[in-house]
């Protein structure tokens, strides 16, 4: 069992930068692929970035490619998600997920642990 705890979003405005961090709970965090993904006012929940077990194999969705970088940190339990150049468009909830397998995925529902989310809000 992993517990994922989420921090970091808050109001930015366009352009600004923010950092979101994802404590996990469990000595077995370096074997999960970890996740992140957001989820806007009256939208579906759509895909960010993924990040394999060594932090050696990332993937992003187009919208965020070049400006989102996702990390990991296994000794300190946690997965971080820098986002610079923010746009109106990427305010949502934001949620980390955790995915007991080698391989990275963009599928929401390959992952096996949530996060309650972070919201993040970014003013024109």
């Amino acid at each position: 069992q992993v517990q994922l705890v989420e921090s970091g979003g808050g109001l930015v405005q366009t352009g600004g930068s923010l950092r979101l961090s994802c404590a996990a709970s469990g000595r077995t965090f370096s074997s999960y692929v970890m996740g992140w993904f957001r989820q806007a006012p009256g939208k579906e929940r759509e895909f960010v970035a993924t990040i394999n077990w060594s932090g050696s194999s990332t993937y992003y969705a187009d919208s965020v490619k070049g400006r989102f970088t996702i990390s990991r940190d296994n000794a300190k339990l946690t997965a971080y998600l820098q986002m610079n150049s923010l746009k109106p468009e990427a305010t949502a909830v934001y949620y980390c997920a955790a995915k007991r397998s080698l391989i990275t995925s963009s599928v929401g529902d390959a992952y096996d642990y949530w996060g309650q989310g972070t919201q993040v809000t970014v003013s024109s």
